[in-house]
C-alpha cells in the first residue's frame, strides 16, 4: 500500500522543492531541488524536472520508491 502525505497549502501555490522540504521528504532544500534533478519527482504521474514547479491543491506529487503527497487547499481561503 502506498503511503500518502496530506499537505494543506497557505496560499494559492507552493513550489515543488519547497513542499519537499515542509513534508520532511528532503532534510534541506539543496537536497530537494536535487530530487527534482535527478528524476524522482512526478506530479500528477508526469515526471516534473523544473525545481519550482507551482503545486496547486488537488495536485499529487509523488517520489520515486517512496511516498505521495496529496496538496489540499488552504483551509483559511
Amino acid at each position: 500500500m502506498e503511503n500518502k502525505i496530506k499537505f494543506e497549502l497557505r496560499g494559492e501555490y507552493i513550489a515543488v522543492d519547497s513542499l519537499l522540504k515542509a513534508t520532511g521528504l528532503a532534510e534541506s532544500g539543496g537536497r530537494a531541488r536535487m530530487m527534482v534533478v535527478e528524476g524522482l519527482v512526478k506530479v500528477d504521474g508526469q515526471p516534473e524536472s523544473r525545481k519550482t514547479a507551482k503545486i496547486r491543491a488537488g495536485q499529487t506529487v509523488s517520489l520515486e520508491g517512496g511516498p505521495s503527497i496529496l496538496v489540499l487547499a488552504d483551509p483559511n481561503a
